[in-house]
């Protein structure tokens, strides 16, 4: 864990937080760069670095959304607002040290969390054929203290949850913390306009609606995301 070890304050005491959000995976994290974040109003306060079998982390510094980082960013205006980018891949025995990572140095009390994620669409179970579900679509799961307006129905049984954003909300709903995973249902495993842009719909969440930034910015960015990650990706032979 890279400066301030973790998004905490001072050695030994708690951060206040009131609200964290928490995207993990490529596309939650590009919707946050692209509609909520800027060098303004946030900054980094925290770097995780992980290492293992689908994460090759490297020494640099120079960290966009698809590097294997995990980045903390704290509203300037409101420390107790921190946002969380995990574009680098959790493995399971990894998982609660990660938690106990990140929730370890908050305060649990008046901590509200809010998870982005997304999965294949395939992984969604209806009885429906997926081929014509209006992919990508969001889907929600909260947990018993979640009390707000949810942006899009909620996840039918027996679809589950799993990897890090099923930890997250387990983790959650042990500490009795309010919480709620929007889950984005996708055909398309790499970085997205599409993919992106389904998450939309939260932006006018209670949540998220007072960190939203000017709208003509966010496209310019998301285009400049998408072009930088066409570009890393190119196979030269």
């Amino acid at each position: 864990w890279g400066p301030g070890a973790a998004p905490g304050g001072a050695a030994g005491e708690a951060l206040v937080c009131s609200r964290l959000v928490v995207a993990i995976g490529h596309n939650a994290a590009a919707f946050l760069s692209s509609f909520i974040l800027d060098s303004v109003c946030w900054e980094v306060v925290g770097v995780g670095k992980l290492w293992n079998e689908w994460c090759r982390t490297p020494s640099t510094t120079n960290v966009l959304p698809t590097d294997s980082f995990c980045l903390f960013y704290r509203l300037i205006s409101d420390p107790t607002v921190l946002l969380c980018q995990c574009s680098c891949y959790v493995a399971e025995d990894q998982q609660f040290q990660w938690l106990e990572k990140v929730f370890g140095c908050m305060q649990k009390e008046g901590l509200q969390v809010t998870i982005l994620s997304t999965c294949p669409v395939a992984d969604y179970k209806t009885q429906e054929s997926t081929l014509t579900l209006p992919s990508p679509f969001l889907k929600a799961l909260k947990t018993k203290e979640f009390k707000e307006h949810v942006c899009c129905p909620l996840l039918e049984q027996p679809n589950i949850v799993r990897d890090l954003p099923a930890a997250v909300l387990s983790y959650c709903q042990v500490w009795r913390i309010p919480a709620v995973l929007y889950q984005c249902y996708t055909d398309v495993i790499k970085l997205d306009t599409i993919t992106i842009e389904a998450f939309k719909p939260l932006l006018s969440s209670k949540t998220l609606k007072s960190l939203v930034k000017d709208v003509s910015e966010s496209t310019k960015i998301l285009k400049k995301l998408l072009t930088t990650n066409e570009t890393h990706n190119n196979i030269y032979i």
